[in-house]
């Protein structure tokens, strides 16, 4: 796959099929992954990958979590959003609800819940940061984000980025023993999509490139 077409048609799955994805194959992607750059080669991210019952075993536990504490995915604003991302937000959750109806379930218990299970995926891959960098390393772990999305889509794999397992972050320690000198940055499910799932035939649209782009001749 030619990286201008993978970058076109890649996309977010939440449906996939329940075959696991072998391990030399989650290596590549991640090998893949890390051959982003980062700030004076720091490298700092770090990976839990996690498959199988113990997946499950971390599905159960999230979900449990998110029951309890009803803490929702949300785009973390410190301020009120803009009518311009106000807008994109409320048209992306309207589009993607047309798909979820067909699911049986609430479009919240779809998002959060679905979020808490890795939408279903057989594997997971949870991304650390040592607590001894400051939150701009995060810049280095969003380049290396995308890199693994696009590596993990040319072996013909699925992938969602999730940010609201980072809410439940202590019960993620504990059931993966991950050291309190982490943070948990985020997680990914991976895996097989299931392409006949309605679902993922859902797909946000973008605005024009005006819309981002000041030119300054």
């Amino acid at each position: 796959m030619e990286l201008k077409e993978a970058l076109k048609t890649r996309r977010s799955v939440r449906a996939f099929k329940d075959e696991p994805v072998p391990k030399e194959v989650l290596r590549k992607v991640l090998e893949y992954a890390i051959c982003a750059p980062s700030a004076i080669n720091l490298q700092p991210w770090e990976f839990v990958v996690v498959s199988g019952e113990e997946k499950k075993r971390l599905s159960r536990r999230l979900i449990k979590a998110y029951r309890e504490k009803r803490i929702s995915c949300s785009p973390g604003n410190v301020k009120p959003l803009s009518p311009v991302f106000t807008r994109r937000g409320a048209d992306s959750f309207s589009a993607l609800s047309k798909y979820v109806e067909g699911t049986g379930k609430k479009f919240e218990d779809f998002i959060n819940e679905g979020s808490c299970e890795f939408y279903g995926a057989p594997s997971a891959i949870i991304v650390c940061l040592d607590n001894s960098f400051s939150h701009r390393r995060f810049l280095d772990i969003g380049i290396m984000l995308g890199y693994l999305l696009l590596a993990a889509h040319d072996f013909g794999l699925g992938t969602c980025p999730i940010g609201l397992i980072s809410a439940y972050e202590d019960e993620i320690k504990e059931l993966l023993n991950i050291p309190e000198s982490k943070s948990v940055v985020m997680g990914v499910a991976i895996g097989y999509p299931d392409v006949d799932n309605p679902i993922n035939s859902f797909r946000t649209e973008r605005d024009e490139l005006d819309q981002f782009v000041r030119w300054i001749d």
